[in-house]
C-alpha cells in the first residue's frame, strides 16, 4: 500500500481507508498529501480486492482547503513531489476529485471542518457520513478568492440551487445539521462515530456483487445530465451485461440457497 507523509494508507477487510494526516493544519491540502491522494485512488482502481474506499481525516478534522502558503507562494512542504506535478500538471484535481472519479464508490468520514477544498473534495465522494459538530462551507468568495475545485458546477446538481447559490456567495460556515437538511450529507452521527459509520456502510456494500456496484455507480454518474429517453437507454448499456456475468448467477443462486453469496468478479 501507498501513502505519504500527509496521508496514511490501510486496509479494513475489502475497504480501503485513505487518512488525510496533517492534524496539526487542520489536514490542510499539502502537495505530499495531493499526491498520496492521487494514489490511493488509482490503487483502488487497480486492485480487485478493493470494494469500497473510505476518505476521512485524522486528528478531529477533514480538511480544511488549500495550504494558503503554498497559494501565496511562500511554498509548500514535500519538495521531494514536484516531479510528480511536472510529469501530470492535472495531479492536484485528479487527487481532488475533479478530474478523477474512482470506479468503487467513496464514503466520506467527516469530523470537525471540512471547508473550501474540504466540501470541494466533498463533492466528489458518493456517500457522507459527518459527525454532530462538523463545520462545512465555501469560504473562498471571503478571502476574495474563487473555489474552483469544481464547486460551482457540481454543488447546484447536488443540492437546490438557492441553497448552493447561498452557500457559494456567502462563503459562511454550515453545521452538520444544515448540511444534511439541505442534502450535501447523508447522515449525522456523534462525535467521534463517522468513520465507525462509514466503514459499517462500506461493509454493506462490500457484501454485495462487486461488478453490479461499480456498473450502478457508473450508471448514476454517466446518466446525470442526460434526458430521461437517453438516461434509460445508457442505463441498458451498463445494466444488461451484468446479468450475465457469474456473479450475478452466484447471487441468485445463494438466494435461492439462503446462503451469503460468494462474488468472484467474474
Amino acid at each position: 500500500m501507498g501513502g505519504t507523509e500527509h496521508l496514511t494508507v490501510q486496509r479494513e477487510g475489502a475497504t480501503l481507508v485513505l487518512t488525510l494526516n496533517r492534524p496539526e493544519a487542520r489536514n490542510a491540502l499539502s502537495l505530499p498529501m495531493l499526491v498520496g491522494l492521487y494514489d490511493g485512488w488509482i490503487e483502488a482502481d487497480e486492485d480487485d480486492t478493493v470494494r469500497s474506499i473510505v476518505l476521512t481525516g485524522a486528528g478531529g478534522a477533514f480538511c480544511a482547503g488549500m495550504d494558503l502558503k503554498a497559494l501565496a507562494g511562500r511554498g509548500m512542504e514535500g519538495e521531494q513531489y514536484r516531479d510528480r506535478l511536472k510529469a501530470d500538471p492535472d495531479l492536484h484535481w485528479k487527487a481532488m476529485l475533479r478530474h478523477h472519479r474512482p470506479r468503487k464508490p467513496v464514503i466520506a468520514a467527516v469530523e470537525g471542518y471540512c471547508v473550501a477544498g474540504g466540501t470541494e473534495i466533498l463533492q466528489g465522494t458518493d456517500i457522507r457520513v459527518a459527525g454532530a459538530s462538523a463545520t462545512f462551507g465555501l469560504f473562498e468568495v471571503r478571502r476574495g478568492l474563487f473555489p474552483i475545485g469544481g464547486s460551482t458546477v457540481r454543488l447546484q446538481r447536488q443540492i437546490p440551487r438557492t441553497h448552493a447559490l447561498e452557500m457559494l456567495l456567502t462563503g459562511r460556515p454550515y453545521t452538520a445539521q444544515e448540511a444534511a437538511a439541505i442534502g450535501l450529507i447523508g447522515h449525522v452521527v456523534p462525535d467521534g462515530t463517522a468513520l465507525d459509520r462509514a466503514l459499517a456502510v462500506a461493509e454493506q456494500i462490500n457484501a454485495c456483487g462487486p461488478l453490479a456496484v461499480e456498473a450502478v455507480k457508473a450508471s448514476v454518474y454517466e446518466t446525470a445530465e442526460l434526458t430521461e429517453t437517453d438516461g434509460l437507454a445508457a442505463e441498458l448499456r451498463r445494466g444488461w451485461p451484468v446479468f450475465d456475468t457469474a456473479d450475478a448467477k452466484e447471487g441468485s443462486r445463494a438466494f435461492a440457497e439462503k446462503r451469503p453469496p460468494v462474488y468472484r468478479r467474474a
